[in-house]
Protein backbone atom coordinates (compact mmCIF):
# COMPACT_ATOMS: atom_id res chain seq x y z
CA UNK A 1 0.00 0.00 0.00
CA UNK A 2 1.62 3.00 -1.36
CA UNK A 3 2.22 6.08 1.44
CA UNK A 4 1.24 8.84 -0.78
CA UNK A 5 2.06 11.65 1.85
CA UNK A 6 2.80 12.57 5.60
CA UNK A 7 1.91 15.48 7.49
CA UNK A 8 2.07 15.39 11.58
CA UNK A 9 2.96 12.12 12.09
CA UNK A 10 -0.18 10.95 9.59
CA UNK A 11 0.90 8.24 6.78
CA UNK A 12 -1.90 8.68 4.03
CA UNK A 13 -2.09 5.55 1.94
CA UNK A 14 -3.66 4.45 -1.07
CA UNK A 15 -4.38 1.00 -1.55
CA UNK A 16 -6.94 0.41 -4.25
CA UNK A 17 -7.89 -3.18 -4.35
CA UNK A 18 -9.27 -2.91 -1.13
CA UNK A 19 -12.76 -3.07 -2.47
CA UNK A 20 -14.14 -5.88 -0.36
CA UNK A 21 -14.28 -3.82 2.66
CA UNK A 22 -14.33 -0.44 0.92
CA UNK A 23 -15.82 -0.28 -2.48
CA UNK A 24 -15.45 3.39 -3.01
CA UNK A 25 -12.58 5.50 -3.64
CA UNK A 26 -10.77 6.03 -0.34
CA UNK A 27 -7.62 6.33 1.97
CA UNK A 28 -6.20 4.90 4.92
CA UNK A 29 -4.73 7.17 7.08
CA UNK A 30 -2.56 5.63 9.98
CA UNK A 31 -1.19 7.65 12.95
CA UNK A 32 0.72 6.16 15.89
CA UNK A 33 -0.67 2.57 15.18
CA UNK A 34 -4.18 3.42 14.22
CA UNK A 35 -5.53 2.98 11.29
CA UNK A 36 -8.68 5.27 10.06
CA UNK A 37 -10.14 4.36 5.99
CA UNK A 38 -11.54 7.90 4.96
CA UNK A 39 -14.05 8.26 1.69
CA UNK A 40 -12.52 10.64 -0.88
CA UNK A 41 -15.50 11.91 -2.15
CA UNK A 42 -17.08 13.25 0.94
CA UNK A 43 -14.67 12.42 4.23
CA UNK A 44 -16.76 10.16 5.50
CA UNK A 45 -14.66 7.87 8.25
CA UNK A 46 -15.82 4.26 6.49
CA UNK A 47 -13.63 2.04 9.28
CA UNK A 48 -11.27 2.72 11.99
CA UNK A 49 -10.61 5.39 13.97
CA UNK A 50 -7.16 7.66 15.01
CA UNK A 51 -7.32 10.41 17.20
CA UNK A 52 -9.86 13.58 17.17
CA UNK A 53 -7.72 16.14 16.47
CA UNK A 54 -5.94 14.03 14.00
CA UNK A 55 -9.23 13.27 12.23
CA UNK A 56 -10.12 16.41 11.80
CA UNK A 57 -6.44 17.15 10.16
CA UNK A 58 -6.74 14.26 7.58
CA UNK A 59 -10.78 15.35 6.90
CA UNK A 60 -9.35 18.85 5.97
CA UNK A 61 -6.77 17.78 4.10
CA UNK A 62 -8.59 15.55 2.60
CA UNK A 63 -11.25 18.44 1.26
CA UNK A 64 -8.30 20.43 -0.18
CA UNK A 65 -6.37 17.37 -2.16
CA UNK A 66 -10.28 15.83 -3.06
CA UNK A 67 -9.10 16.27 -7.05
CA UNK A 68 -5.44 14.96 -6.76
CA UNK A 69 -6.91 11.91 -4.51
CA UNK A 70 -9.36 10.92 -7.39
CA UNK A 71 -6.57 11.43 -9.78
CA UNK A 72 -4.56 9.37 -7.72
CA UNK A 73 -7.41 6.75 -7.44
CA UNK A 74 -8.02 6.78 -11.10
CA UNK A 75 -3.82 5.99 -11.27
CA UNK A 76 -4.32 3.12 -8.74
CA UNK A 77 -7.05 1.18 -10.97
CA UNK A 78 -5.00 1.49 -13.96
CA UNK A 79 -2.11 0.12 -12.79
CA UNK A 80 0.31 2.77 -12.37
CA UNK A 81 2.55 4.45 -10.36
CA UNK A 82 0.98 7.14 -7.94
CA UNK A 83 1.96 10.23 -7.49
CA UNK A 84 2.80 12.38 -3.94
CA UNK A 85 0.50 14.71 -2.59
CA UNK A 86 1.41 17.71 -0.41
CA UNK A 87 0.81 17.39 3.20
CA UNK A 88 -0.71 20.10 5.20
CA UNK A 89 2.45 22.72 6.14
Amino acid sequence: MPTISMFYGILIKMFFMDTEKHNLPHIHAEYSGEVAVYSIENGDLLAGSIPKNKHKLVVAWLEIHKESLLADWQLAIEGKSLFQIKGLE
